[in-house]
């Protein structure tokens, strides 16, 4: 008898009760318990008798030795339980010289604790009955009879570490749908097997096998959820055969991760998993993955991201009985059938945080040239390696001959691939024998359109995904959050408030006493009061504050307050070194004190006394707007001073941050937009777009780091962010990230198109629509990124230069290409909302920005607004993850990232050449004042819609900026002559009443004027309108537009120059110079309106002080 070896760890299984236990003899039945495992005996138990309530006490323990370097293996106890069948020993009757024995039920016990690292764990578990048997079947509400069981090991089978580093991966085949119609229950018995590698010790490969299919007619679907099954042979018990607590559940097929997961094959899978023939497994197998092993799995995958999962079907046959039983020599040939092979992307397990992959798998023939170019494997499963659990094919226990077949075979095919091994190198063709080149069986999957259904889970991901709350730390290590501060007057705001305060007192004070001393005279005289009283009554009062002491005591009252704002607001405390420096001290300050004494006096003076000049308000979406305006107009200055007349209103709105950081942006000022766009993220860390920006920028100022937990912590805050998925893409393509750059395009393509279906839904249900849901997905179906086909694997990456110009130049050169192949597999599927564009007054550098105003200011709704779909027949591109974010990175004048996007757009197979596509591509040359470019993809844009008004308008834009106000009039005029209006309507209106009033046609200048004041009124719009009414000599309206711009914007000098002509046709002089005053001061540019000032004014001679 062999011993032991000494690395050998025993792993022992007491059974100590039984509970409920039934008997076919009523009286004082007698049982034992047989405890197998690995298809061994492990031994069997003493006869216990069973009580009459059903228990028994067997304290029965039994045990095997787990030895890695030989016999059973942590693989061994990942893949097999032990089983523990509880049998009836009868009564002997008489002149029975053996006991008779009845097999009662069968219960099971998972060792996979052991691997987790326990080394004692105890269960109950339920025993199964067999067929005949007197215990109940398993139902809830009725007691079960059960088995209390005990595991334990002396130690721990595995260290920390190993636990840390190893893995289990559980492999699930659920189903082979849509068979082929030859595959028929009638006839020879049929094996349908299916089987993959994996590693498993080290770098040793360790074969799944998925034996014993079943094969069912169709007519109705599979429920779920149901068991998962082992893949052990021999089980007595029905029950058995379920593995605790494992069940199949399936889900949504657009959540799969396979093929046949489109909404196009919905009805495809629906037609085959509830009509078609299919074969039902249902069976789990376990494989222990130690640290090397899962180290290979991962550089396994990440070499052959497909995998070969093959597929075949082998006759049951009897062996015939005696030692002369012979096969025929061309049925031995045959054994092996319908071969087929089904490749699973296995890259997803490579994603972070991935442990499982579901999804539905085509059949294809299997051919040894197209499984080698597609996994690099050159062994087939079943027909190389000649496995002995094929021996296993039996009927009624007899072996069948197949492990001889596939032996016989081997010699031949192993020469076979050894000489097609040899060929790799060589140019010659291969000549290879017809059963390896065609497969005219494997043919009938392609044929029935026949896929598996397979499952493949880790227990933990290959790839540990970083937890929220560590990119939340981090992001708060890099960016402190700034809570906001509360306001408190103190220092030098407070010193001068005791002041005004002190200054108020004193005032009344004052009055008092001029109102007890000359009350009852002003009563009388009131408003005849002439000049002499009023210095009198001056003179008396001082006299009397004198006399009396008073003016010593205001100066006390005042003197606190006046040393305040020295040391506070001047930080005066120390003495002056010299007389001068005191004397000039000494003026600064009276200077100060007086102003502020009239602020505080104003303040206290009564309402009827102030002046009653009324105050134009504007808000925070008012100057947003008029920064951009001011941006397009290239008059950076003075959107600066909006922008920051914004932060200085309400420097606690991020939004009002993350506009000043997008003009940053724009001048190119990176290090002040990426402070702007991180204080925005301080206000709120969990707002979106700040990380995106801030990530943004990281990418741009190659700060790669930080910019990877921008984007991850944006993906984790907002799983759903279409924009937040693609920008991680493209950085993971930065750093040639293959893998996981293929996974953030693929979730980004997902909740695009949950969201496009989310909103068709709602569309459908609005307008009344009810049949969606069984038609519905052929609208998405033409949505989403680049997706991998069956016949290619890997996403598409795109080189882009490190060279701002290069981009350009790159999509130039593809446009020409693709436009051609692209055109033809255009299919204008669903609606969407064009790009923003925006376009200026004046010679710009700026198209690509959303006009900034939100919807709700009603006044400027239209230059915020998105072109909607119209009904005139405008063709309509299907939206892809990067056009998506081509808008988000447009809005934000993130040109430089925009390039990287827009060739992913091209070469995106549900992108391409769009008329959207043209019109960012000609926005980006507009830019650059590259003319001729623009032009030429404008014309492609509006080949590929005619009817696109954005189409017009920009082109509008470019011959405007161009000098050619012809083309630039007729462009204009045919944009605002559609039904459905332009993205950036007030500049169209802007630059087309321009044109008019060059053209001296003020008639239709007044009326596209009129029209651009009462969508989006500015000091603009309000400007063309006064020109144009002053040309007419409508002198009043003119005034009134004037006035209106002039209250929007006081620092334009053509408005106050146009005041100035107004206020001289008027005759009214006062005005007339003030205007002419702040004319020059404002250094009117325009020489021609400068004369036609001074002709007038030598004209009605008056309104130039300097004559």
């Amino acid at each position: 008898m062999e011993q032991a070896t000494p690395t050998g760890k025993p792993v022992q299984i007491t059974v100590t009760d039984g509970y409920d236990l039934k008997c076919f003899k009523g009286d004082s039945p007698v049982t034992f318990i047989r405890a197998e495992f690995n298809q061994v005996v492990l031994g069997d138990s003493a006869k216990i008798t069973v009580s009459p309530e059903g228990t028994a006490k067997y304290n029965f323990t039994s045990s095997f030795e787990l030895n890695p370097e030989g016999g059973i293996t942590l693989d061994d106890l990942a893949q097999k339980p032990v089983f523990l069948t509880v049998t009836e020993v009868l009564p002997k009757e008489k002149k029975q010289k053996d006991e008779k024995t009845l097999m009662l039920g069968q219960a099971v016990v998972d060792l996979l604790p052991l691997l987790e690292g326990e080394s004692s764990f105890e269960m109950m578990v339920p025993l199964h009955p067999v067929p005949g048997s007197p215990l109940e079947p398993l139902q809830s509400g009725v007691k079960q009879c059960s088995l209390q069981v005990k595991i334990s090991v002396v130690e721990p089978l595995l260290t920390a570490a190993q636990i840390l580093g190893s893995n289990l991966l559980k492999a699930t085949l659920e189903a082979a749908y849509s068979v082929p119609e030859s595959f028929v229950p009638v006839g020879p018995v049929q094996n349908y097997m299916v089987g993959l590698q994996v590693p498993s010790v080290g770098e040793k490969d360790s074969p799944i096998f998925f034996k014993n299919g079943t094969l069912k007619l169709g007519g109705e679907r599979e429920p779920v959820p149901r068991p998962k099954k082992w893949p052990i042979a021999n089980i007595v018990a029905p029950g058995a055969n379920n593995i605790p607590d494992a069940f199949i559940v399936g889900g949504p097929y657009e959540e799969e991760e396979g093929e046949l997961n489109h909404p196009e094959d919905k009805e495809f899978r629906n037609q085959s998993e509830c009509i078609k023939k299919r074969i039902i497994w249902d069976l789990e197998s376990r494989r222990y993955l130690d640290p090397t092993a899962v180290v290979s799995f991962q550089k396994r995958i990440a070499d052959c991201r497909l995998w070969p999962v093959e597929i075949t079907r082998v006759p049951l046959i009897t062996a015939p009985k005696g030692k002369a039983a012979r096969f025929d020599k061309a049925e031995d040939e045959n054994q092996l059938s319908f071969h087929g092979v089904a490749y699973v992307n296995m890259v997803p397990l490579l994603y972070p945080g991935v442990k499982r992959i579901r999804g539905a798998f085509r059949v294809y023939p299997y051919l040894d040239s197209v499984v080698y170019e597609k996994t690099k494997c050159l062994i087939s499963l079943f027909r190389d390696t000649g496995h002995h659990l094929i021996q296993n094919n039996r009927i009624g226990g007899i072996n069948s001959s197949l492990s001889k077949t596939v032996a016989s075979k081997n010699l031949k095919e192993d020469k076979i691939q050894a000489s097609s091994i040899k060929s790799q190198g060589s140019d010659t063709p291969l000549e290879m024998e017809p059963s390896l080149n065609h497969n005219p069986e494997g043919q009938q999957y392609v044929d029935a359109g026949t896929y598996i259904v397979l499952e493949i889970q880790l227990n933990k991901a290959l790839v540990p995904k970083r937890m929220p709350e560590e990119l939340a730390r981090r992001v708060k290590e890099m960016i402190p959050p700034r809570p906001p501060l509360t306001r408190r007057t103190g220092g030098a705001q407070k010193a001068v408030s005791g002041y005004h305060m002190q200054i108020k007192n004193i005032s009344r004070a004052i009055l008092d006493e001029y109102y007890r001393m000359f009350g009852k005279q002003v009563a009388r005289l009131g408003s005849d009061m002439d000049s002499q009283t009023l210095e009198e009554q001056k003179c008396q009062l001082n006299y009397e504050l004198n006399c009396s002491g008073k003016y010593f005591a205001f100066k006390e009252q005042l003197k606190h307050a006046v040393v305040k704002i020295v040391r506070e607001k001047y930080l005066k405390t120390t003495p002056f070194e010299s007389q001068e420096e005191l004397q000039t001290f000494i003026s600064e300050l009276y200077v100060f004190l007086v102003d502020q004494m009239h602020v505080a006096l104003n303040q206290t003076m009564p309402d009827d006394v102030q002046d009653a000049a009324s105050t134009i308000h504007t808000s925070s979406d008012q100057l947003r707007f008029f920064a951009f305006e001011a941006e397009v107009n290239e008059n950076f200055d003075m959107a600066a001073v909006y922008y920051e007349e914004r932060l200085v209103r309400d420097s606690q709105n991020l939004e009002h941050w993350l506009d000043y950081g997008a003009f940053c942006l724009l001048t190119e000022d990176n290090i002040k937009a990426q402070k702007c766009f991180r204080k925005a993220l301080s206000l709120n860390q969990n707002h979106i777009h700040s990380l995106l920006l801030c990530g943004v920028m990281a990418v741009l100022m190659e700060n790669y780091e930080q910019a990877e937990i921008f984007f991850e912590d944006a993906t984790c805050l907002e799983p759903t962010n279409v924009v937040a998925w693609t920008l991680l893409g493209l950085y993971y393509e930065i750093q040639n990230n293959d893998i996981r750059m293929e996974m953030a395009f693929h979730e980004a393509f997902k909740q695009l198109h949950a969201l496009v279906l989310q909103t068709q839904i709602t569309k459908e249900k609005s307008t009344g629509a009810v049949e969606y849901a069984e038609e519905g997905g052929k609208v998405e179906s033409s949505v989403g990124p680049c997706r991998i086909t069956s016949g290619s694997t890997t996403a598409i990456k795109v080189e882009a230069p490190a060279e701002p110009g290069a981009p350009l130049s790159v999509l130039d050169g593809f446009v020409e290409d693709s436009s051609k192949l692209q055109s033809d597999c255009q299919e204008p599927v669903l609606p969407v909302q064009s790009q923003d564009l925006a376009s200026s007054q004046k010679p710009s550098n700026l198209f690509v920005k959303e006009t900034p105003v939100k919807r709700e200011v009603s006044k400027y709704q239209d230059s915020s607004t998105f072109l909607h779909p119209t009904p005139y027949g405008v063709s309509q591109t299907p939206t892809t993850i990067f056009m998506e974010t081509i808008r988000f990175l447009m809005k934000v004048n993130a040109i430089q990232y925009v390039h990287r996007v827009l060739a992913h757009e091209l070469l995106c197979p549900q992108g391409g050449p769009s008329c959207e596509y043209y019109l960012v591509l000609a926005q980006t040359h507009l830019l650059k004042k590259d003319f001729a470019k623009a032009e030429e993809y404008l014309q492609q844009a509006a080949q590929m819609d005619y009817l696109n008004p954005d189409v017009w308008g920009v082109k509008g834009h470019l011959y405007f900026l161009s000098g050619n106000h012809a083309e630039a009039k007729a462009c204009y005029e045919r944009t605002i002559s559609f039904v459905v209006d332009a993205s950036d309507m007030h500049f169209i209106f802007l630059r087309l009443g321009h044109i008019y009033l060059e053209e001296k046609q003020y008639e239709k200048a007044k009326r596209i004027y009129l029209q651009a004041c009462k969508r989006s009124p500015s000091c603009l719009t309000w400007l063309g309108l006064g020109i144009a009414c002053y040309r007419l000599e409508e002198i009043t309206e003119a005034e009134d537009a004037l006035s209106e711009a002039n209250a929007l914007n006081n620092c334009n000098a053509e408005v106050w120059a146009y005041l100035a002509l107004v206020s001289l046709k008027a005759a009214r002089q006062l005005e007339a110079e003030q205007a002419y005053k702040y004319t020059m001061k404002l250094k009117l540019k325009d020489e021609a309106l400068l004369a036609e000032i001074h002709t007038l004014q030598e004209t009605v001679g008056f309104g130039n002080p300097s004559f």
